[in-house]
């Protein structure tokens, strides 16, 4: 890779840049910084890296968010689907957005795991398409002008590391793809940990729809965060609206005895395992999470509602 840098420079940095901003596991800081320490000893032109890596931030960033905004939510759980952190992908994500909005395009490539969902995500939530140009260019700009100024800046000692690693050759490579498939390894094993922890007994949508319809009123409730509803307007019919931090509190008048079922749009069900986790701990006996989640439901022909948007509080429910 150094080697290719050196030869092929601007392209190299444009091809590394643009294929880490499509979601492809290959980090682009590591080619940022060598072309920066290239930069300071003349080998590369500092504007033309600078400018590579802003032009290959802007085209996928751009795919993503046409995406985002033609498509929607299913954007979303598909790249969740795929991440090695598709528990938190969207959860964490939305978050960032109720706080910061569009702003949070300034700061995404700098977070793990949101550089790549941020697009999307904001061109599903509507937001203009000059304001993203502005605020994804700005934020692309920084993110590379980083990278490329501690090479610049620091470039002596990488030019050492660089020696090392080129005197070490096959092992050097041998090294860094076996602390490759080490962070893969971590992050699955952090995944299966999370899943055992969180395993109990799913009711099924046919059960769930069995139970309403049999008059026993079984207690509906959607953990999804406020932007995940703003993203995906649909809920079960009567569904109490609680986001996961104060699903207790929406529940406080729910006798502890109440037939309870928590919903989510997650991966695996993992919020709405949470929450029952949470208010079986609390001391209610009979609260399960919805297997397969809203898209199960809707999947199996039952009755959808559309959200006019959230109404004040937690303890709304779904119109």
């Amino acid at each position: 890779m150094i080697a290719l840098i050196a030869h092929y420079g601007l392209f190299v940095v444009f091809i590394n840049v643009l294929a880490e901003q499509a979601g492809v596991p290959v980090p682009a800081v590591p080619t940022l910084v060598v072309a920066g320490a290239l930069a300071a000893g003349d080998r590369l032109p500092l504007p033309g890296v600078l400018l590579a890596a802003l032009a290959a931030s802007l085209i996928s960033d751009t795919g993503w968010y046409l995406a985002g905004r033609r498509f929607g939510g299913g954007v979303m759980r598909t790249l969740c689907r795929i991440s090695l952190s598709p528990d938190s992908c969207v959860k964490q994500s939305e978050l960032r957005f109720q706080r910061w909005r569009g702003r949070m395009l300034l700061v995404a490539k700098f977070v793990p795991g949101l550089s790549t969902v941020a697009p999307p995500l904001v061109g599903a939530m509507g937001l203009r398409p000059g304001a993203f140009l502005l605020l994804d260019g700005v934020g692309s700009l920084l993110w590379a002008g980083a990278a490329v100024g501690v090479g610049y800046v620091f470039a002596p000692q990488i030019d050492r590391v660089i020696d090392a690693i080129e005197q070490a050759g096959v092992v050097a490579l041998q090294g860094l793809a076996v602390l490759l498939v080490l962070y893969i390894v971590v992050k699955w094993w952090q995944r299966h940990r999370l899943l055992v922890s969180l395993r109990m007994a799913r009711i099924s949508v046919e059960d769930l729809n069995e139970a309403i319809a049999a008059g026993r009123n079984p207690v509906v409730v959607d953990v999804r965060s406020s932007a995940a509803r703003l993203l995906d307007g649909r809920a079960i019919p009567g569904a109490l609206l609680a986001d996961l931090e104060g699903v207790h509190l929406a529940l406080a008048d729910v006798p502890r005895d109440r037939e309870l079922v928590i919903y989510c749009s997650c991966p695996n069900e993992v919020s709405a395992a949470k929450a029952a986790s949470l208010l079986m701990s609390l001391g209610y006996r009979n609260v399960r999470p919805l297997q397969g989640g809203l898209e199960a439901w809707q999947e199996a022909g039952y009755p959808v509602a559309t959200l006019s948007g959230e109404r004040g509080g937690a303890h709304d429910r779904a119109a």
